[in-house]
C-alpha cells in the first residue's frame, strides 16, 4: 500500500565546517528511517549548516515556501533545537503553527512538546496578528470611504474588479494612482485602497508609479 502521508525533513547544524556534514547526513538518515515508521511519504528535505539564532538561512526559507506551496502537514525534525534557538525558534514555529504544520521531533518520539511558556507565547502571536489584521483592514475601509467621499467611484473606474479566477492583478493602474491623489489621499492610503480592490501593490510602488507618471509629463 502506498503512503498517502506528505512530509518533510529539515537538519540543520550551527557551523559550515565539512566535519558537520556527516552530522547532516546521519540526521537526514534517521528521520528518513523515522517517517518510514511513521508510514511518511518525504516529498523534500532541507539543510542548513547556519546558526539557530538567525532565520536568514537558506535552507528554512526554502522549506517553508514548500510547506505553503504544496501543503504539506507534518515536519520531521531531530529535536526543536534544528528548527532554531531563541526568537528564531519561536518565529518558525509561528509560521508553522499558520499553515497547519505539526512538527515531528524524534527525540519526543511523536509531535513536538512544548512548555506552557512556549504555549502561550504562541497565543500571544496568533492574537497579535489577528488584530493587526484588522487594523490593516480598517485602514483599507477607511481609504476607501475617504476616497468615496471625494467623490472616488471604483465602480466606474475600475475594470474586471471581481476577479473569478482567482489570480491576483499585478498592474498598477495609473489613472486610479493619479485620481486618488489628486482626491488628497497619501500614497500608504492609495495603496490600502488599490489593495482592497484586488491590486497586490505596495507604497512604494505606488510612490514610484506616481513620480514616473508625473515626470513624464514634464518631457
Amino acid at each position: 500500500m502506498s503512503k498517502k502521508n506528505k512530509a518533510v525533513i529539515y537538519t540543520r547544524v550551527s557551523t559550515d565546517k565539512n566535519t558537520q556534514e556527516t552530522s547532516l547526513a546521519r540526521q537526514e538518515e534517521e528521520l528518513r528511517r523515522y517517517a518510514d515508521e511513521m508510514d511518511f511519504q518525504i516529498l523534500g528535505t532541507f539543510q542548513d549548516q547556519h546558526s539557530g539564532y538567525e532565520v536568514e538561512r537558506d535552507g528554512l526559507l526554502e522549506m517553508l515556501d514548500f510547506i505553503k506551496e504544496k501543503k504539506v502537514t507534518v515536519l520531521f525534525v531531530q529535536d526543536e533545537t534544528r528548527l532554531g534557538r531563541g526568537n528564531a525558534r519561536m518565529a518558525v514555529l509561528h509560521l508553522l503553527q499558520k499553515n497547519g504544520t505539526t512538527v515531528y521531533s524524534l527525540n519526543n518520539a511523536g509531535p513536538l512538546t512544548l512548555n506552557e511558556m512556549d504555549t502561550m507565547l504562541l497565543e500571544i502571536l496568533a492574537i497579535v496578528e489577528e488584530y493587526q489584521r484588522k487594523i490593516h483592514n480598517a485602514k483599507i475601509k477607511r481609504g476607501m470611504r475617504r476616497a468615496v467621499d471625494n467623490g472616488y467611484r471604483p465602480e466606474l473606474n475600475i475594470k474586471n474588479r471581481h476577479n473569478h479566477e482567482g489570480r491576483e492583478r499585478i498592474e498598477v493602474p495609473i489613472e486610479e494612482i493619479v485620481n486618488l491623489r489628486d482626491k488628497g489621499l497619501t500614497f500608504q492610503e492609495i495603496a490600502s485602497t488599490l489593495r482592497g480592490l484586488g491590486f497586490q501593490v505596495s507604497k512604494a510602488t505606488v510612490h514610484r508609479r506616481y513620480i514616473e507618471y508625473v515626470e513624464s509629463l514634464e518631457h
